[in-house]
This record gives C-alpha cells, structure tokens and sequence, in this order.
C-alpha cells in the first residue's frame, strides 16, 4: 500500500468514528451527569457546583500553508500553531472539545467563539443549579485561570492571595485545575499523532484528528470502569426548543454578570476556608 494510500484510509478512519460515536462520546451532561460530577468534584477538590476545568492547548502545525503561518503562530510559540478548548471532570473525561482557531489567539479570543455556554443561553441545558451554604446559584462553574473573563460560570483562579482564607482557596483551585492539565498530558501521551506537529496541510481533516482521538481517549476511560457518568441514552438533556430572544438577552446577562461571579468567588471562599477548618489536622503528631 502506498504511502498516500495509508493517509487517505486512516483520514477515513478517522472521520467515521466522529459520525459514528460522537453522539455518545462527545456529548454534554444531562442532569444526570450533572449531579453525579457535582458529587465527585465536591468530594474531591472540595467545590459545590463545580463541572469541571477549561483551558486550551496548541497543536503543533508541520505543514501549515505558508500564507497562514503568520495568523496560526504566535511569538511564545515561534511556530505555527491549532489551538483545543477543552472542558475536562477529574476522572480525565473530555466533556467539551473545541478546536481549530489560529494559534495567534489566546484563551479569551477562544472562549468568545467557542459554544460552550451556547446551550445556557438558548435556555436548552439540563438544571444544573446548586448550593453553596446559604446562597442558591441557577449555573454550574468551571474552574479557570485569570485570562478567562468574569462570567458567572466561570471561577477564577485567585493570582496572588493576601490572606488565609484565599490561599487556602488558590491552594484548592491549582488541585482542581490539575484535571484538564493531567488530560491533555494523557491525551498527548497515547495519541502520538497529537504529541507529534500535525502534517495534514488541510484544518477539516485536523479537526478530524482531534475529536477522533478525543473520542477514543473518552471510550478508553468508560471501557477501564473509571468513568464518573455512565451513558443513558434516554437520559433528559433539557429543552428542545430554544427560548425566546428577549429571553436569550438576559441569559446572556446573566453569564456576563460580574456581580454573580465575585458573589460565588467570595462565598466559596467561606465555604471551603470552613470546611479546611473542621478537617483533621494531618500534620499533627500521634501522641502514641
């Protein structure tokens, strides 16, 4: 088999298992996974209401046509680039993939064009609303650093702590934060076509690439038994129909709310500083 003929049938491949497994493999949570990833993340990282953790990641790109290379590279990086939007929950599992803008970009210009919080304006996602002692919020969070903007689904690392109560929360932030880091570490690591520069010269078949590998890290995950949610096709996934768009302008207000956004930041810095203070004290030493 020749060379190009190798390439065509692994592109083929690779494009009938995004059609044929993107459906369960590449969804969004329903309610169900809602509730259970709010259960695994709070007993983990220590936050109610937490969906998971956003960041993106560049590609290398070989065979970048020339009169791109100046749009996909930018200067940290000195080569061409494609950058990955994922949203990762702490058993690695990618519940939000977005890839192929310019790697010129960074993560703000990424999170204003990806359709991450599409359906949460459209009023077409599953309740995600929790608690947090005291204070109800309608929106689930992701865990982000401070390039991301103040949305009220967003929290935000805090850059640099002044007292207790904050340290100990930046502390509980970076362990969260370690769960899309560690995954698109073993993304990379299994997938060597990722780790490697792309050498595919067209972005459709990158794309391809991407959300197949995604994919198969994903069915990895569910066929090991460490998947947090299992698949219920039945499952309830919210509103069909969008709402109204009087009433999509203040969904969108709401998402942009900084008001809402320092409000959760402030009360889950209570909630987890009270909770650190009536754990165990591990360092204590046995009087035995």
């Amino acid at each position: 088999m020749s060379e190009r003929t190798a390439r065509l049938c692994l592109h083929k491949f690779l494009e009938w298992v995004v059609k044929l497994y993107s459906k369960r493999y590449l969804r969004k949570p329903n309610a169900n996974d809602v509730q259970k990833l709010y259960q695994a993340h709070e007993q983990r990282h220590g936050f109610p209401g937490m969906l998971g953790s956003i960041d993106c990641m560049h590609w290398s790109w070989q065979n970048c046509p020339v009169a791109w290379q100046v749009q996909y590279t930018r200067g940290d990086h000195g080569h061409p680039t494609i950058i990955q939007e994922a949203v990762a929950s702490q058993d690695l599992w990618i519940w939000h993939a977005f890839f192929g803008l310019p790697g010129s970009l960074n993560d703000l210009n990424i999170i204003y064009q990806s359709q991450i919080f599409e359906d949460v304006v459209a009023g077409t996602g599953p309740d995600t609303s929790f608690t947090v002692p005291g204070v109800e919020y309608r929106r689930d969070y992701y865990i982000a650093d401070g390039i991301y903007p103040t949305y009220s689904t967003i929290v935000k690392i805090i850059p640099h702590p002044t007292d207790e109560k904050r340290k100990k929360i930046a502390k509980y932030q970076e362990g969260a934060r370690k769960d899309i880091e560690r995954t698109f570490g073993v993304l990379q690591k299994k997938r060597q076509i990722i780790e490697h520069p792309a050498r595919s010269a067209t972005s459709k078949r990158l794309r391809h690439i991407m959300y197949a590998c995604i994919i198969l890290h994903n069915m990895i995950i569910e066929d090991e038994g460490r998947a947090i949610c299992e698949y219920d096709e039945n499952a309830f996934t919210g509103n069909s129909v969008p709402v109204s768009g009087e009433q999509q302008d203040l969904n969108m207000f709401a998402l942009r709310n900084e008001y809402t956004h320092h409000n959760l930041q402030a009360d889950l810095v209570e909630y987890i500083w009270n909770n650190a203070q009536n754990e165990p004290n591990d360092d204590m030493e046995d009087e035995d």
